[in-house]
């Protein structure tokens, strides 16, 4: 071997080793292998990097032998990647900083599906509807994990987010980040919708006063250990890691604040929520330690969040809110004292305690202001831009372009203020000497800078100046200026004034930008357009906001015009149209919609049509949202329009699916029955299933009022909403039993989705077809075979009483469905007895006796004035009655319990003297024997408590049977009056009780 050569394998063999990366399907192989892995000091790949890899592997799709992707297997080895990245995340503690700064929405809504699956979350149960206090401690706290992702996720989606800088074009990679971005957002919509709930589960668990536990690894090994136990109290729900109910209390209270803040945006009122969440938050950090706590909070954002809401929260008379700046400079913004800002921007500039950032945000709104026409800001602005300059000189920052652009013109009384401002901004005596060489070098090259020596001299002879500037460095400066060049001594001609100056165009560009994304008015939008396309030809302005966004269908027509002027323009009007549609500003959206009407009139016909389609769509939702809600009909102009649109047959028009969604919704709603049963065209109802499902439930609800409640409608209407919740077969449930929260099992048997449906439902107020659908959905959720407590609907007898094939029905969805539209019915109206019994029945079903009573004595309340009147036999029917004394059986509540016997037809003897004979009753026991009218149940009580030697108890019964009113003498007439205010009292106290 040469000497070279060995010189050179020495060199190789000396370099040390990088070991090669683990790959995921070795921790499967070697069972400890990732607890190792996990403990090294820099493990490769990282935890959350084998948390994404454990996931995908374990939701990959699978191919059958006729090449039809299946849904991912629940074979063991998926089971162990799950649990396998369940532990990492064990192993984070839970961390959701952690995990939500390294994790995508989708992967992260996984890992806690799967953690609720793995904690035995009862599946298809709302967590509204669950009392955490009765579940075990690691059960409540994956429900309390999930619920704060979900809350920090919404919050986190209303910040703007920079746009990646896009790289070489990949056709895979950007297909791959499209469907993550469709994915999130899907997930992102459910999250919103369910908003609501998880707020309530938060607050909910404020009233926690218990220690919960978080799983670890340990405790995910005995979990796997013993997969069939039921939920319960084992070793594995509290032989994980301790969470103290104040650290549980202080992590909630921030996420409530946050989202309350966050909502304070569009509900003013939360901004007090907001802030009783996050000062409890500080309370609960100065007493357990910011270092105790296992899950980390950010002081300085918790501290920012305080300052905010106590400035959002004072009143401008609230003397206890003046020391602090922030709340006197919105008081003085909301209250347009502009003149007040400047002695508090003066008087901070020698405490600074306000940041740089927000003093630069006050002055842009000023700005704003006074572009908008308020002359009067103009001084305003001068001054406290001169503030903000001079702290920033004090504070080593360079001087603001803004600065520049207002002093180019300087006068006598800009210099004197410039010059208070100086003096007023620092201490002489107390001032270190940093700060007087800054505040020197300032007024030193200003001098330099003036032209006019009247203005030098102002600033020279100052008093602050003097002091500043030794003797020399006064010299040397005049000298300076005496060396100054002839040309610019000698120059008669004016100085140009800034604006007069084009500014570059990256300037000019970015401020019409952000001008073009605030204005909503179409004039405006155009001129800024014309202007922008005037500087640059290289830029696609529709792309400047990611919060623009038109529906893929028009997208592609907009995008196709040639013009690049029009096609920017069209593009976002349309899309400021609809953003303006969708929060409800309606008059902004007609004048939007209306200068691209008039501007694709010119070009376009298919674009006119899709403008008019539009329009027709946005007068619908204003008339719902106005006239619509007191009662008041459509004009019938607005009727014909939208006839005419779902008969509409112009060839290669796009068509959005939620205009002849909401077209059939209104024609039901304004109960246009005769059209969509008779008038509609039969190509409609066979291409549309919108319209085929409105004709369908037009029909059923016109045959409903007759003598004769006919079934054939019926039976068509239940056969198509039957498919639409049946499932094929590759869809079966898995061998875990569990439904995501987030990913539903969609049919394509059906016209439409379920989802889809559940949507469309969504838009009807009209209380027949609500009662209609309600029954039908009620009659489908009782046909399974292993229902025990059916639930009650008006018109259940007109639906089929069986299914040809029962196991294709998804009876889950049918389950969650009912209680999504017993829940939206009753935001209609909420005093409908008939849902009211409904939704009373299904919290019985999922025995939840407490909120099933709640909802029975409410249906009896308002159909009888409070119970002051007689309630109607058909609401209290025995059934119900059977239902609420099984409900108060279950809760102990004995003497309720023979208290209702009595209401029943035939006064049930048996149940009520067992329930007399239970000692341990959670009621008034002896305070309700004056609610009882039935002789023979008294006279049982008088023998019960003499057998019992409870005298007192017994003097209480025998006075309630001695009232003259109850004897058997007396006219039937007397003994109903006796028993019907019995009954009034009795079901009166029970309201107070439960309501």
């Amino acid at each position: 071997m040469s000497a070279e050569a060995a010189d050179r394998e020495a060199a190789t063999s000396s370099r040390p080793c990088t070991p090669p990366q683990t790959s995921w399907f070795e921790f499967l192989l070697e069972e400890g292998l990732l607890e190792q892995h996990l403990q090294k000091p820099s493990p490769d790949p990282p935890p959350v990097q084998l948390i994404v890899q454990f996931l995908e592997q374990a939701s990959k799709p699978s191919v059958n032998e006729q090449n039809q992707v299946q849904p991912p297997p629940d074979n063991k080895r998926n089971r162990i990647l799950k649990l396998l990245a369940l532990k990492v995340a064990a192993h984070l503690k839970w961390d959701l900083d952690v995990l939500e700064k390294s994790l995508s929405v989708p992967v992260l809504n996984m890992l806690l599906n799967e953690l609720l699956c793995i904690s035995k979350v009862p599946p298809g149960t709302k967590h509204v509807d669950v009392d955490l206090s009765s579940l075990p401690p690691t059960t409540a706290m994956a429900i309390l994990l999930y619920n704060r992702w979900a809350i920090r996720t919404i919050v986190q989606s209303s910040f703007p987010v920079k746009q990646p800088k896009p790289g070489p074009p990949q056709l895979n990679v950007m297909n791959q980040m499209q469907q993550e971005k469709e994915l999130t957002e899907n997930i992102l919509k459910v999250l919103k919708e369910q908003a609501a709930d998880s707020i309530l589960v938060l607050e909910g668990a404020l009233k926690l006063n218990k220690d919960l536990y978080v799983h670890t690894i340990r405790t995910l090994d005995l979990l796997a250990m013993e997969p069939g136990m039921v939920n319960g109290e084992t070793e594995s729900s509290t032989a994980g890691l301790k969470i103290t109910a104040e650290e549980i209390q202080c992590q909630v209270c921030y996420d409530l604040g946050a989202i309350y803040f966050q909502q304070g945006a569009t509900n003013p009122a939360l901004h007090e929520n907001a802030k009783e969440k996050f000062f409890k938050t500080k309370e609960l950090i100065a007493k357990i330690g910011s270092s105790s706590l296992h899950f980390t909070i950010d002081e300085e954002r918790l501290a920012g969040y305080c300052q905010a809401c106590g400035v959002l929260t004072s009143s401008s008379d609230d003397s206890s809110q003046q020391a602090s700046p922030y709340s006197q400079i919105h008081n003085c913004m909301k209250s347009g004292k502009y003149q007040d800002l400047v002695k508090i921007f003066l008087e901070d500039n020698l405490t600074l305690s306000l940041p740089f950032q927000f003093r630069q945000s006050v002055l842009r709104e000023l700005f704003q202001k006074a572009q908008q026409g308020n002359d009067a800001l103009d001084e305003v602005c001068f001054k406290v831009c001169v503030c903000n300059t001079v702290c920033d000189v004090l504070q080593g920052r360079t001087i603001d372009i803004q600065f520049c652009q207002l002093f180019l013109k300087p006068s006598k009384e800009k210099i004197d203020f410039l010059l208070e401002v100086c003096s007023r901004s620092i201490n002489l005596e107390n001032a270190s000497e940093v700060l007087k060489r800054k505040m020197a070098a300032f007024l030193k090259n200003l001098c330099l800078g003036l032209e006019d020596l009247q203005l030098v001299f102002m600033i020279s002879s100052h008093e602050l100046f003097i002091k500043l500037l030794k003797d020399d460095e006064r010299k040397l400066l005049v000298d300076q200026m005496r060396k100054r060049s002839p040309r610019i001594n000698l120059c008669t001609k004016p100085v140009t004034s800034f604006y007069d100056i084009p500014a570059s165009a990256s300037v000019n560009i970015g401020q019409l930008e952000h001008q073009l994304i605030l204005s909503v008015d179409p004039w405006r939008i155009r001129q800024i357009l014309i202007e922008l396309h005037g500087m640059t030809s290289e830029r696609q302005f529709w792309t400047v906001s990611n919060k623009w966004e038109v529906p893929n269908v028009y997208g592609n027509v907009i995008l196709g015009i040639k013009d690049n002027l029009t096609r920017d323009l069209v593009y976002i009007l349309m899309a400021k149209g609809l953003h303006c549609c969708a929060i409800k500003d309606f008059v902004h959206a007609k004048q939007l919609f209306a200068a691209c009407l008039e501007l694709v009139t010119e070009f376009s016909p298919k674009l006119r049509q899709v403008m008019l389609n539009e329009m027709l769509l946005l007068d619908i939702y204003t008339h719902e949202a106005g006239a619509g809600v007191s009662g008041e009909r459509p004009p019938s102009d607005l009727i014909s329009r939208v006839r005419g649109y779902l008969e509409m047959r112009v060839p290669d028009i796009p068509l959005r699916q939620v205009i002849a969604e909401e077209c059939v919704a209104f024609l039901l709603n304004w109960r246009e029955n005769e059209y969509l049963t008779m008038q509609v065209p039969l190509p409609l109802v066979q291409t549309n299933p919108y319209v085929k499902l409105g004709q369908l439930l037009a029909a059923t609800c016109k045959e409903l009022p007759g003598p004769k409640e006919s079934r054939r409608t019926a039976k068509d209407l239940w056969e198509v909403v039957v498919q639409i919740c049946s499932v094929s077969n590759q869809h079966k449930r898995g061998n875990d039993g569990r439904v995501s929260l987030i990913k539903h099992r969609e049919s394509t048997l059906g016209i439409m989705y379920r989802s889809e449906l559940l949507s469309f439902i969504k838009k009807l107020r009209e209380p027949l077809v609500l009662t209609t659908i309600l029954s039908l959905f009620v009659k489908l959720h009782n046909v399974r075979e292993d229902i025990v407590n059916d639930i009650a609907a008006e018109h259940i007898s007109i639906w089929p009483s069986s299914i040809p094939n029962l196991q294709s029905v998804d009876f889950e969805a049918v389950a969650v469905t009912v209680k999504e539209l017993v829940s939206y019915a009753l935001t209609i109206n909420a005093n409908n007895h008939f849902w009211l019994i409904i939704q009373a029945d299904i919290y019985f079903a999922t025995n939840q006796y407490s909120a099933a009573l709640h909802y029975y004595l409410q249906a009896g309340a308002v159909c009888s004035d409070f119970f002051n009147k007689m309630v109607p036999p058909d609401v209290y029917t025995d059934q119900v009655i059977k239902r609420m004394i099984k409900c108060c059986s279950l809760l102990n509540c004995h003497t309720q319990v023979a208290i209702l016997c009595q209401f029943l037809r035939e006064v049930d003897y048996k149940t009520a003297f067992k329930a007399l004979q239970e000692q341990n009753s959670h009621d008034a026991m002896d305070s309700y024997y004056e609610y009882i009218w039935d002789v023979t149940i008294l006279e049982y009580l008088t023998y019960l408590h003499h057998k019992r030697g409870e005298t007192d108890k017994r003097q209480i019964a025998i006075k309630a049977i001695g009232q003259t009113e109850l004897n058997a003498s007396n006219p039937e007439e007397v003994l109903q009056l006796a028993a019907q205010r019995r009954k009034k009292k009795f079901l009166q106290a029970m309201a107070k009780l439960y309501f």
